[in-house]
C-alpha cells in the first residue's frame, strides 16, 4: 500500500524490517550513523592479554568488556593506547580524541584523591560537569566534555565500570540514536539474607536468582567493586534505594535480569559451604539438561542451613563437625526439628594446611600458627572449615589472640589458597583441591564429609532428580576424583 509506513523512525532495523523494506521496493533508507566510541585504559601496571605478567601488573580486560556492551547498544568502538598516569598526557589525548570520536572513555584515573588524573586533565582542556555520584559501586565516575564531545572517566574496578556504562552511557547513546533506551527486564524478588547499605547511596547488588516454592529469591554475591567473577556469575542486579540503609532477609527488592528468564527459572539455588566441585557439578547438570543449572553462593555451612530453614534456597552445602566427630546431622536436627530432611553426600574430602611450595615457614602443626613470623588466613564464622579450625585450636588449648591473621576472614577455599599464593598469608586451612588448583603444598589434618542438605519433599522434583543422576554417574565421579582430595 503506497501510503502505509513500513518502518517508523527511531527503530533499530531487524531482519523482518529489512525484508519489509525490500518487499516494498526500497533498496536504500536513511539511517543514523552508529556513534563511535574510543576507549583509553590508563596506568603503568596495565598489561595487554597474552603478555607476560610481573608482580603488581593487571591484565587489561575492561576495554573489551565495555566495548562488547557498546556494540550491543549500537556503537562502533576502538581501544586507544594505554596512557600513563599523567594529567598532561591525558589532556592532550582528550583534545585529539574529541575531534574524531562521538564519546571518549578514560578507564581509571577517576577516583577522588591524589591519583586523580582524568578530572584534572578534563579541567585543562574542557569542562568538568560531575565528579562523583551517590551510587555504589561506581561512585568516582567523571562526566564532562571537550567542545561538544562527551568525556566519561570510568572507574577502573570492573563492576563499577560495567554499572556506570549502563547507568550513564547507555542513555546517552539512546539519545544520540533517537531510540528508546533498551532496558532490561525487571522482577521483584525476596532477599535471602539481610543486607546493610550506606545511607544516602543507591547500591546495586550482584545476585543469583532461583525460584523456590514459586517465589523468586535473590541471593547476594560478593560486593567488591573489582570482583569481576561476581558479575560473571550474577543473574541480576538488585537495587537498594538510597536512605533505605539496607534490606532485611525476606524483604522485597527490584532486580534487573542479566540472563534470560528461562535460565533463571531452571536454576537450583544452593547456599552454604564452598567446594571446588560445585562448578563441576553445575557443568554436568547443564550438559544433562540445558534447562537446568546449579547456582551456588558461598556463605558458610551454618548460614546456609539457616537460609534453607527460612525457605530461601533449594539446597544447602554443609560440612559441620559435631562434638561426637560426626558431620551435619546433629546441626540439621537442631535447626529443623521434626521436619523431614535429607542429606546427600557429595564427597569425603581432606582438609589441611595450604602453604607456599617448599613450605618456607616450616609449618606442620597447629602450634606453628602461634609463631610471630607466621601469618594466617582464616575462614568466616559459620563456615565448616572455621568450625574445624576452632575445634582443633580449642582442643589443643591455643589462644587465638596469639595467631597473627586469625581475625582476617575470607569466604572460600580458593580465596584462602589465593591469599597464600600471592604471599599475603603464609598458611590457611582448606581442601586439597584448592591447594592443587593453585600449585600450593598441602599437609592433611582431617577427613570430612560434605553433604548437600535439602527437604525430603524436594527429592522428587525433576531438577533434584537430575542432580542425583549426575552425582551417581561414573563420568562425574572420575572428574571429581581428578580434582584431588
Amino acid at each position: 500500500v503506497i501510503t502505509e509506513m513500513v518502518v517508523p523512525a527511531g527503530r533499530r532495523l531487524r531482519p523482518v524490517d529489512l525484508a519489509g523494506l525490500l518487499a516494498a521496493g526500497l533498496t536504500q533508507v536513511d539511517v543514523k550513523t552508529m556513534p563511535k566510541v574510543v576507549i583509553y585504559p590508563t596506568g603503568a601496571e596495565i598489561v595487554q592479554p597474552g603478555q607476560p605478567l610481573s608482580p603488581g601488573s593487571i591484565i587489561e580486560f575492561n576495554s573489551r568488556m565495555l566495548g562488547g556492551r557498546l556494540r550491543e547498544l549500537g556503537c562502533t568502538w576502538e581501544t586507544g593506547p594505554t596512557l600513563s598516569d599523567n594529567s598532561e598526557e591525558i589532556a592532550g589525548t582528550l583534545q585529539r580524541a574529541a575531534e574524531k570520536a562521538d564519546i571518549v572513555l578514560i578507564i581509571a584515573g577517576a577516583s577522588a584523591g591524589s591519583r586523580d588524573f582524568t578530572s584534572t586533565a578534563l579541567q585543562q582542556v574542557g569542562e568538568l560537569v560531575v565528579h562523583g555520584v551517590a551510587i555504589r559501586p561506581g561512585k568516582p565516575i567523571v562526566l564532562g566534555r571537550v567542545n561538544q564531545t562527551p568525556i566519561v572517566g570510568v572507574p577502573g574496578y570492573a563492576v563499577s565500570a560495567a554499572l556506570c556504562l549502563d547507568l550513564f552511557i547507555a542513555p546517552l547513546i539512546g539519545h544520540m540514536l533517537g531510540t528508546i533506551e533498551a532496558k532490561r527486564e525487571t522482577r521483584k524478588a525476596l532477599l535471602s539474607r539481610k543486607v546493610f547499605s550506606p545511607a544516602g547511596m543507591d547500591e546495586f547488588l550482584r545476585v543469583r536468582l532461583g525460584l523456590v516454592d514459586d517465589k523468586l529469591v535473590a541471593a547476594p554475591l560478593g560486593r567488591g567493586a573489582g570482583l569481576i567473577m561476581s558479575l560473571v556469575k550474577a543473574d541480576g542486579l538488585a537495587h537498594v534505594p538510597a536512605f533505605s540503609e539496607g534490606v532485611h532477609a525476606g524483604g522485597e527488592i527490584e532486580v534487573q535480569l542479566l540472563r534470560p528468564w528461562g535460565e533463571i527459572a531452571g536454576a537450583l539455588l544452593m547456599i552454604g559451604s564452598h567446594d571446588p566441585s560445585l562448578d563441576l557439578l553445575d557443568h554436568h547438570l547443564r550438559r544433562r539438561d540445558p534447562n537446568l543449572s546449579l547456582s551456588s553462593i558461598h556463605v558458610g555451612s551454618l548460614s546456609g542451613l539457616r537460609i534453607l530453614k527460612e525457605g530461601y534456597s533449594h539446597l544447602a552445602g554443609s560440612h559441620l563437625l559435631q562434638e561426637d566427630g560426626e558431620y551435619n546431622i546433629g546441626y540439621v536436627r537442631q535447626l529443623f526439628g521434626g521436619e523431614e530432611m535429607a542429606a546427600v553426600c557429595l564427597a569425603h574430602r581432606e582438609q589441611g594446611f595450604m602453604v607456599a611450595p617448599g613450605n618456607p615457614k616450616n609449618i606442620h602443626s597447629w602450634q606453628d600458627l602461634t609463631r610471630s613470623e607466621v601469618r594466617f588466613i582464616n575462614r568466616q564464622r559459620g563456615a565448616g572449615t572455621r568450625v574445624l579450625t576452632d575445634h582443633e585450636l580449642q582442643k589443643q588449648g591455643i589462644n587465638t589472640q596469639r595467631i597473627v591473621g586469625y581475625e582476617r576472614e575470607v569466604y572460600t577455599h580458593l580465596a584462602v589458597a589465593a591469599a597464600v599464593k600471592s604471599g599475603e598469608a603464609d598458611v590457611g586451612v582448606g581442601v586439597l583441591a584448592a591447594a592443587k588448583a593453585l600449585g600450593l603444598d598441602f599437609f592433611p589434618l582431617a577427613k570430612e564429609r560434605y553433604d548437600i542438605i535439602l527437604r525430603r519433599r524436594q527429592m522428587e522434583a525433576a531438577g533434584v532428580q537430575s542432580l542425583l543422576s549426575v552425582l551417581a554417574s561414573e563420568e562425574f565421579k572420575q572428574e571429581l576424583l581428578s580434582l584431588g582430595g
